[in-house]
């Protein structure tokens, strides 16, 4: 008899990640939060320690043919600091694990690390430890970050309310089409390497790719407001998706606008102009932004109403599941998860 096989890719990565937690058992009162958030939680006594880790691997998460392995190192380390900030708290250590085949040079791993030193000293980390290992297939980076909260100051994805308001700060989509970018060059060099890729225009919309920035401002920011978000994810797999994670950890739905869905200009007329791509279809499913989606009491409005980096997208709806984008037209669209999934096949 044949045992059944089940491919990795029928599941998707959150459908694997919900298989593995259902048979796990939290054992120890000190575990606060297990997976299923930006980070897990575990009771320091005064404060919640935050621990989040990522698994970069080479032809899956990053190229490098068109990454600096400077920018690689930098954002390694900000893509975490990123979950600590998700979690409204503020990172502290991080610890970080190589993979390396015998095609990178010393002078290789120097370069790696400028940008995990650079990103370590912008956001005030310590790098604390890590491991190397050989590997017959490029370069992986794991990392492990380690934050910390006031109890009474953490936020999960599970806390939105119907009728809160649905916030989210700077602009979407300029990660994916920098990525665009970057792949539309790179086959123009392969056809004719005598050909110099064509960047310079295009600087801003790149670098959102390369080189992600952790909104680390924005905690401190709500902090000074005396806004504590009643839910909140980093923008990672896509506007949609992270939309989706927090209605299912809180048992909502939502509605959004699309006139409200902050995209940067020079995003909105490269993907519509050169890529042919709905800018607004970026926006939703490109993933990558690394920007905060929250959502905020009524009563908080007036204190973040004119926040020029903090945009108010929709709210809150009672329904479990029930997920619209209402169109410039006024017309609402059951909304989609699309974002990237790394099993796909």
């Amino acid at each position: 008899m044949t045992e059944k096989r089940t491919e990795i890719s029928e599941l998707g990565e959150f459908g694997l990640i919900n298989r593995i937690n259902s048979n796990i058992q939290l054992k120890n009162k000190s575990t606060i939060k297990g997976i299923g958030d930006d980070a897990a939680v575990i009771d320091a006594g005064y404060d919640y320690v935050l621990v989040s880790t990522d698994l970069l691997a080479e032809g899956i998460h990053f190229d490098l043919a068109f990454t600096p392995l400077q920018h690689l190192g930098h954002k390694a380390v900000s893509v975490n600091v990123s979950d600590i900030a998700a979690m409204n708290g503020r990172a502290e250590q991080v610890v970080i694990s190589l993979a390396l085949s015998n095609r990178f040079s010393v002078e290789a791993v120097d370069a790696l690390y400028e940008g995990i030193n650079a990103a370590c000293e912008q956001y005030k980390v310590d790098l604390v430890g890590g491991d190397t290992s050989a590997s017959h297939s490029g370069l992986v980076i794991s990392v492990t970050v380690i934050g910390r909260v006031p109890k009474n100051k953490i936020v999960y994805r599970s806390g939105a309310k119907p009728n809160d308001i649905i916030c989210v700060t700077g602009d979407l989509g300029a990660s994916y089409i920098g990525l665009q970018i970057l792949e539309r060059e790179k086959q123009v060099y392969l056809s004719n390497p005598k050909m110099q890729p064509s960047l310079e225009k295009y600087e801003y919309l790149v670098g959102r790719q390369l080189k992600p920035i952790a909104r680390t401002d924005i905690v401190y920011e709500l902090d000074e407001l005396g806004i504590l978000p009643t839910s909140m994810i980093d923008v990672s797999d896509g506007l949609a998706s992270d939309l989706f994670h927090i209605g299912e950890q809180s048992k909502i739905g939502s509605r959004i606008f699309e006139d409200k869905i902050p995209i940067d200009q020079a995003a909105y007329e490269t993907s519509a102009l050169e890529f042919k791509i709905d800018p607004v279809t970026c926006a939703l499913n490109g993933g990558e932004d690394y920007e905060l989606l929250f959502t905020i009491r009524q009563e908080d409005f007036e204190k973040i109403k004119n926040h020029p980096d903090i945009h108010m997208i929709g709210y809150v709806l009672e329904k479990p599941g029930e997920h619209f984008l209402v169109s410039k037209q006024g017309t609402p669209v059951r909304l989609q998860a699309q974002g990237w999934n790394h099993f796909r096949t």
